[in-house]
């Protein structure tokens, strides 16, 4: 793999805050349809996917925590769109599929 000088804990740690932000089914869910529809408010994403409005809260905190999501506030609601990282982390996903 290379030199390991930049592979301090710290870099570990913040690697894995990202990976346990999308180790999740209805994270990759929400990180799809943000793909297809970005601008998304918390309920917009509870009603397409059919979770509960507080669910989909926890996994949207959770999305944003690792970097994965950015939320922009409107008139009446907060919107989400993916990050560049996001948009990585999907392209990565699909060579598992």
């Amino acid at each position: 793999m290379g030199d390991t000088t930049n592979n301090q804990p710290s870099n570990f740690r913040r690697l894995e805050r990202v990976v346990k932000g999308f180790a999740n089914h209805r994270r990759l869910e929400i990180l799809y349809l943000l793909h297809k529809e970005p601008e998304l408010s918390l309920e917009d994403i509870s009603e397409r996917l059919n979770i509960g409005y507080e669910n989909a809260y926890e996994h949207l905190r959770k999305l944003a925590i690792a970097g994965l999501i950015l939320k922009r506030n409107d008139a009446r609601n907060v919107r989400h769109k993916l990050t560049a990282r996001a948009e990585h982390i999907l392209t990565f996903c699909k060579t598992l599929e």
